[in-house]
């Protein structure tokens, strides 16, 4: 093990950080105190229990327009969790004011469009050569592309699970587009306007000239939903250039929005750009070219995307189920054999440093001058309750507790060394396989613990999620520090969850402190 150390610093690079140096390299990159490897010194690594307990949320998270950069739809119920059902809502806005649709305009057809993630490597194509193009029976060549969205729960329910998905009208004013909104908010619906049964694969058409191989037609891949043609040439084509159209602030009076849902309530969840929303409303009106009338076609947008209220409605049904009798008892004091983490607003992980260790720690600092090298807490998922192929979640986002308050801060390893590129506060290893484990890098925040006596506050909270990056890469919170960087994360559309290994004496698994320190 110390020759392993060693070899890891040897190969290290080297960043100064006040006066200690840090040393990094896979797959430890996180390694403070190396100078303690000088003349020959070694390095000792013990590991040491702690307190693990599930953190109730409330199954509640905020969903607003803030905070949902991928938006969920779908259902998953499963033993340990039970029940998980995602809907979406959103306002409608008018993409120009005022609109004039033109002389005998009839709406033709109205579609909602919605562009899930999808497996763009696993494309299955369909080629038609002798294809006739309808608009002039022109002779070309179509290329359909069929691609799986994204999906998270169970995909084979009777085959190739089907979602009957749902969109209606809702009845009640939605809010400003700045308003926090969570994810137990419920809005009162009216008219069903269309449904779609969804075999969760999504198509992009091509259509192509034979001639010169120019572009006559391009779809791209989104679920598309035919609605009522009715309501919206009622509500919309016929209302061309009316007060109820002339202006936003009126329309989202007049039309409030729309809530998409599935009939379902079990599956999987998948997830879909919210500011790509929109309903394209496809009429005709007349067009005069002097003593001759054609019918001309045109395409209105109803944007459903950026500038609107939109929000998750996430309802959570976890009777019965082990789960819900661990979110009854949060014991912080000898922490439990089970813990439960799931993302969207469900329960998260307490991990406690005991006072013990840390006031035996920092005796071995004071008394015997030791030099903390690398901390991290590890834990491992259960075997005997999750052992199953449903994909873990790949990382975490961390908060500290201090005097049973969150701190709605990063860890002093996020600030000091994220920028750096060479610090990783959640590293995930065997996530295909059955356990996988997770360390979660605590050194910086742990030497403030033992050596600049700070107050004992070795007690942290993970949930299922990672924190936001802009383009650039650099972390979101960082430069919104006022407004809590634990605030700029992806977990309210992380549909992610597992059973983890807590406080377990005797178990190789229980969730543990790894220390590794050095002697001058």
């Amino acid at each position: 093990m110390i020759r392993n150390i060693q070899k890891i610093f040897r190969a290290a690079s080297v960043l100064a950080l006040g006066s200690v140096i840090l040393w990094s390299c896979e797959p430890d990159a996180d390694q403070l105190g190396s100078q303690f490897f000088q003349n020959g010194a070694q390095a000792t690594e013990t590991a040491y229990p702690l307190i693990a307990y599930t953190v109730d949320n409330h199954d509640t998270i905020r969903t607003d327009a803030a905070r949902l950069l991928s938006a969920t739809l779908g259902a998953f119920n499963e033993p340990q969790f039970g029940l998980q059902k995602s809907d979406y809502i959103t306002q409608l806005r008018l993409s120009s004011p005022n609109p004039d649709f033109g002389a005998n305009a009839i709406l033709d057809s109205a579609v909602l469009v919605l562009k899930p993630t999808y497996a763009i490597d696993s494309v299955t194509t369909t080629t038609v050569e002798d294809y006739i193009f309808p608009d002039g029976a022109v002779p070309a060549k179509k290329v359909v592309n069929n691609y799986p969205i994204t999906k998270y729960g169970k995909t084979k329910i009777g085959g190739n699970t089907l979602f009957n998905i749902k969109v209606e009208e809702v009845t009640e004013f939605l809010f400003s587009s700045t308003d926090q909104i969570r994810s137990n908010k419920t809005v009162s619906t009216g008219a069903l306007l269309g449904q779609k049964v969804f075999d969760g694969t999504i198509r992009s058409i091509k259509v192509t000239k034979d001639t010169d191989n120019s572009l006559l037609y391009e779809r791209t891949p989104a679920i598309r939903i035919d609605l009522d043609s009715t309501f919206f040439q009622n509500k919309i084509i016929a209302k061309g250039k009316s007060p109820e159209l002339a202006d936003v602030a009126t329309f989202i009076r007049y039309i409030k929005g729309i809530k998409v849902s599935v009939a379902e309530n079990d599956g999987y969840i998948f997830n879909f750009d919210p500011n790509a929303v929109e309903i394209n409303l496809y009429y005709k009106t007349d067009k005069v070219d002097g003593t001759t009338t054609t019918r001309a076609q045109g395409v209105y947008v109803l944007n459903g995307g950026a500038g609107n209220t939109h929000f998750n409605h996430i309802a959570i049904n976890r009777a019965g189920t082990p789960s819900a009798a661990v979110l009854l008892v949060s014991d912080t004091i000898t922490g439990a054999p089970k813990v439960y983490a799931q993302g969207m607003g469900g329960p998260g992980i307490g991990l406690k440093i005991p006072e013990a260790t840390i006031a035996t720690v920092r005796s071995m600092y004071e008394t015997d001058k030791i030099g903390i090298i690398s901390a991290k807490m590890r834990i491992y998922t259960d075997v005997d309750l999750w052992n199953n192929n449903y994909k873990k979640p790949a990382s975490f986002v961390v908060k500290q507790k201090v005097n049973k308050v969150d701190l709605n801060t990063f860890l002093e390893d996020m600030s000091a060394l994220y920028t750096t590129g060479i610090y990783s506060l959640v590293k995930a290893y065997d996530l295909e396989k059955n356990p996988a484990y997770y360390d979660i890098g605590i050194t910086q925040t742990f030497k403030s613990i033992i050596e600049k006596g700070a107050p004992i506050n070795g007690h942290f909270i993970l949930n299922v999620g990672t924190y936001t990056t802009d383009s650039g890469g650099n972390l979101v919170g960082a430069s919104n520090a006022s407004q809590g960087p634990q605030n700029f994360t992806t977990r309210s559309f992380t549909p992610n969850r597992a059973v983890f290994v807590g406080t377990d004496p005797g178990n190789d698994k229980s969730a543990k402190l790894i220390l590794t320190y050095g002697k001058k």
